[in-house]
C-alpha cells in the first residue's frame, strides 16, 4: 500500500471576500467608499496643494498638516482601491506578498499618523506655554527631522510582523473574510503556533498609541494649567481654539483605530460585517474629515483655499 503524507501547501494567492455577510450589498456599499475616499483624496491634495505654493504658509503648524494628510492619503490608498475593485469587478485575489506588503504600509502609515499628532500636540504646547520662543524651538528643520524620526520608529517597529509572518507556512485555507489584509486575519491563517505573532502584533500596538497617547497627555495637562493660570477669559478662549481642531482630529484618528484592532483580539461576540465595516471606516473617514476640520478651523489657510476657488 503507497503511503501518502500531506502536508500543508503554500498558497500563491489570498482571496478577499470583502464583507461575509453583505455580498449582495457590496455595490451599494462601494457607493459612500467611493465618495469618501474621493473627497478625502480632493480635501487633502488641496491642503497639499495651497501649503506647497503659499510661502506665507511654510511654517511648522502646516508642515505638520503636510505630514498628516501624506499619511492619510497613504493609509486610506492602500486600503480602498482593492476594496472597490472586490465590490465592483469581484477582484478578490491578493498575492501572498502583496497582502504581506499591503498590511505593512497600512500599519506603518497609521504608526507615522500617530507620530505626527503627538509632534501636533507638542507644537500646540510650545505656541501656549512658551510662545516667545516658538520660532526658536521649532523652526521647519526640527519639524521634519522629528517627521523622519516618527516615520523611522514605524519602519522599525512595524517591519518585524511581516518577517514574523513569514517564518511560519500558511494553511491551505487561504480566505481572508476581510476587504484587506488584517494582520490578525492574516496570522490565523498561520499554521503552528502563533502566540509570538499575536504578542508582538499586541504590543506594538500598546508600546505605540500608549506612548503616544501619553505623551499628548503631558502636553495638553501642561497647556491646561497653563491656560488656568492666564485671568482674561478672552485669553482662555483664544487658546483653547488653538488646540480644537487637534483635540478633533485625535478623537477621530485614535477611537476606531483602538476600537478595531482591540475587538479583532478580543470581541469575539461582534458580527464579523460589523468589525469589517469599522475597520474600514477607520481608513475612510479621518482621511476625509481631517482636512475639513483643519480648513475650517485655521483662518490663514481657510483664506488662501478660498483664494484660489475664486481664481477657478
Amino acid at each position: 500500500m503507497v503511503a501518502f503524507n500531506f502536508t500543508p501547501t503554500e498558497p500563491s494567492t489570498f482571496i478577499l471576500n470583502g464583507i461575509p455577510g453583505l455580498e449582495t450589498a457590496h455595490i451599494w456599499i462601494s457607493i459612500p467608499f467611493s465618495i469618501f475616499y474621493m473627497i478625502s483624496l480632493l480635501g487633502n491634495f488641496t491642503l497639499l496643494f495651497v501649503v506647497s505654493k503659499e510661502q506665507t504658509l511654510h511654517k511648522p503648524m502646516f508642515l505638520l498638516l503636510c505630514m498628516l494628510a501624506l499619511t492619510d492619503i497613504g493609509g486610506s490608498t492602500c486600503v480602498v482601491p482593492k476594496a472597490l475593485c472586490i465590490f465592483w469587478f469581484l477582484s478578490k485575489g491578493i498575492t501572498v506578498d502583496g497582502c504581506i506588503t499591503q498590511m505593512f504600509f497600512l500599519h506603518a502609515t497609521a504608526a507615522t499618523q500617530s507620530a505626527v499628532l503627538v509632534i501636533m500636540a507638542f507644537d500646540r504646547y510650545v505656541a501656549i506655554c512658551d510662545p516667545l520662543r516658538y520660532a526658536t524651538i521649532l523652526t521647519n528643520a526640527r519639524i521634519a527631522k522629528l517627521g523622519l524620526v516618527g516615520l523611522m520608529r514605524a519602519v522599525l517597529l512595524v517591519l518585524p510582523e511581516p518577517l514574523l509572518l513569514r517564518r511560519l507556512p500558511f494553511c491551505a485555507n487561504h480566505v481572508i473574510p476581510h476587504t484587506y489584509c488584517e494582520n490578525m486575519a492574516v496570522v490565523k491563517m498561520l499554521c503552528g503556533d502563533t502566540t509570538v505573532n499575536q504578542i508582538y502584533s499586541l504590543v506594538i500596538i500598546l508600546l505605540i498609541i500608549g506612548s503616544d497617547l501619553t505623551l499628548i497627555g503631558l502636553s495638553y495637562g501642561m497647556i491646561i494649567r497653563t491656560v488656568l493660570r492666564i485671568s482674561s477669559r478672552k485669553a482662555h478662549q483664544k487658546a483653547l481654539n488653538t488646540c480644537t481642531a487637534h483635540i478633533c482630529v485625535m478623537m477621530i484618528s485614535y477611537t476606531p483605530y483602538l476600537f478595531t484592532a482591540l475587538t479583532h483580539r478580543f470581541g469575539q461576540g461582534i458580527a464579523a460585517h460589523v468589525h469589517i465595516l469599522l475597520a474600514n471606516l477607520y481608513v475612510l473617514v479621518p482621511p476625509m474629515l481631517n482636512p475639513i476640520i483643519y480648513g475650517v478651523k485655521t483662518k490663514e489657510l481657510r483664506d488662501k483655499v478660498g483664494k484660489y476657488i475664486c481664481r477657478m
